[in-house]
């Protein structure tokens, strides 16, 4: 083992649960990784004109992994300010409730209220409004209720005085279980209005199926910024090479006495990982738990079979993927399109040589990352 990367080696005394809390808390720095995160960093810190961030993906990728390490990083940063505001909130989030029918905005507002740590919020009545209700003995009277604009403007406040850098909310794409796309229009405008009247930045976090609300409108697609963390190819060599270095620097992690050869498990460890680091992670951690239980000192094919994903789960996942990354590859070939409505045409004398300020270059094909050396390591 590299002295530079594996475990403390007092870990090997330690309680089953320790070791287990280790491995499961190690967060591993891989490319696809590094590079979002100093993206979206910028872009949070530094927001132009942007209210919305949209970063996508399939499912077991990473990006609760990515959310915590940017609310991490955003709560350094705010702690080491010596004239912070005492009620400051550096960062918040939360994970958005799966409706049973469609999404319900009264249970939202609550949920943002409460990680903002904002008290008595049922007292958020307007004495204007009141309806009927039964009290304890069954009498009939008037009662105030809390509304829905009620918590929409305790939750402004709230935003306004708390001053996050960021509001993550995380497997946003629940924000579509509406009916209409009119509604779903709606659904966003709202949020968009809500991260523009407080002036946070709202970064939404979700699977493919959030391609559905990010070109609803002009508007909209104006005051947001989309992100892909998508998983790691076996067909471009640069990235299957970067997959086998987490693998590696995995493998140096877990505290067992012996260490396994994943690395040459590579191609089965892809297959049950579908390129997902967040997947392979997960398989390791339950073969972990296996190998401790057991008292074995290290682990085996075996016990990797033992907790995989079975087949038909892995092929969903691979058709969702492929699915997301054909729509993603579709929104990306439209400058044809888009050259035609604005009356443009290639190889004409009209055709823009420069884009973006800087010479044109030859695309790289979707999916497919620039020849760089990869970093991979522990954060």
């Amino acid at each position: 083992m590299t002295p530079a990367t594996c475990f403390p080696q007092q870990l090997l005394t330690q309680s089953i649960e320790e070791r287990l809390a280790y491995f499961e808390n190690k967060i591993i720095a891989h490319p696809k990784l590094n590079d979002l995160y100093q993206e979206i960093l910028e872009t949070i810190n530094h927001p132009v004109d942007v209210s919305l961030l949209m970063i996508y993906g399939p499912t077991g990728v990473g990006k609760t992994t990515l959310r915590e390490r940017l609310q991490q990083e955003l709560t350094a940063a705010a702690q080491a300010e010596p004239d912070r505001n005492p009620g400051h909130i550096p960062v918040a989030g939360l994970e958005v409730a799966l409706p049973e029918n469609r999404f319900h905005w009264p249970d939202y507002y609550r949920r943002a209220l409460k990680v903002l740590d904002e008290p008595l919020i049922d007292d958020k009545i307007d004495y204007g409004q009141r309806g009927l209700a039964y009290n304890a003995a069954g009498e009939l009277m008037f009662a105030y209720t809390v509304s829905v604009t009620n918590l929409r403007q305790a939750l402004e406040q709230a935003l306004k005085h708390r001053q996050p850098k960021a509001f993550f909310v995380d497997e946003a794409q629940h924000f579509n279980k509406v009916t209409g796309g009119r509604r779903l229009l709606d659904q966003m405008d709202t949020l968009k209005s809500l991260a523009s009247l407080t002036g946070t930045v709202h970064v939404l976090l979700g699977t493919y199926d959030l391609l559905d609300l990010t070109d609803l409108s002009a508007q909209l697609s104006r005051r947001s910024f989309d992100f892909h963390f998508s998983r790691y190819r076996a067909d471009v060599p640069q990235e299957l090479m970067a997959f086998q270095n987490v693998i590696l620097t995995f493998q140096r992690h877990l505290p067992l006495p012996q260490e396994p050869d994943l690395v040459q498990q590579r191609d089965y460890l892809y297959e049950k990982s579908v390129g997902c680091v967040g997947i392979l992670k997960s398989l390791l951690l339950k073969s972990l738990k296996l190998a401790l239980t057991g008292d074995h000192p290290t682990l085996t094919l075996e016990m990797l079979e033992q907790c995989a994903i079975p087949t038909r789960k892995l092929l969903q996942f691979a058709r969702q993927i492929k699915e997301g990354e054909a729509a993603l590859a579709e929104k990306e070939t439209q400058l044809a399109e888009l050259w035609a409505m604005l009356g443009l045409s290639p190889g004409s004398e009209t055709e823009p040589s420069h884009r973006h300020g800087s010479p044109q270059k030859a695309k790289t094909p979707v999916g497919q990352r620039k020849p760089v050396r990869d970093a991979v390591g522990v954060i």
